[in-house]
């Protein structure tokens, strides 16, 4: 068990964090330039909840020796592993089960203070309908992996943080 607290103050830990989220990232750029598959709305706001990752894992590196700054980092974790998995959720749901009444904008709505589809376009902007299914693998879509990539990234917090629990218990 000291091991692991130790692996979760490392910066490795952090370093692993940081870089499966680069590789998600890479692999959604690579999909909508190489693959000329079009993101829709709620792809781009799965994007948006990786790059949380990335910013946690990059906290983390940058403080992982500082409790204020992992807390912090593990909190912009789980917020983003949730609604990354809940957002995964709702689009595999939209695609499974079409309905002309649940359907998403084809703008993303972000915050005025933070129009990401305005400033970075090749990334934020969504140009693909969310009913769309326009890539499998294994009969397995690109939602349905993002459940299981946001679930693992909710089940790798809780092996992170449950030790550190338990020795301040």
């Amino acid at each position: 068990m000291n091991a692991l607290i130790g692996f979760a103050h490392s910066r490795a830990a952090w370093l692993i964090l940081m870089f499966s989220a680069v590789a998600l990232e890479l692999a959604a750029l690579f999909f909508q330039y190489v693959m000329h598959l079009s993101p829709c709305v709620m792809c781009i706001y799965q994007r948006v909840a990786v790059f949380g990752l990335l910013f946690a894992g990059l906290i983390g590196v940058i403080g992982h020796r500082s409790r204020i700054a992992r807390g912090a980092a593990v909190a912009i974790w789980g917020l983003s592993a949730i609604w990354g998995l809940k957002l995964a959720i709702e689009l595999v749901d939209m695609q499974t089960n079409p309905s002309p009444f649940a359907t998403c904008s084809y703008l993303p709505e972000f915050p005025s203070w933070l129009q990401l589809h305005e400033w970075l376009p090749s990334v934020f902007m969504p140009t693909g309908m969310c009913t769309d299914i326009p890539w499998e693998f294994m009969g397995v879509t690109m939602g349905q992996y993002m459940i299981i990539a946001f679930a693992g990234y909710l089940l790798a917090l809780l092996v992170f943080i449950i030790p550190a629990l338990k020795k301040s218990v």
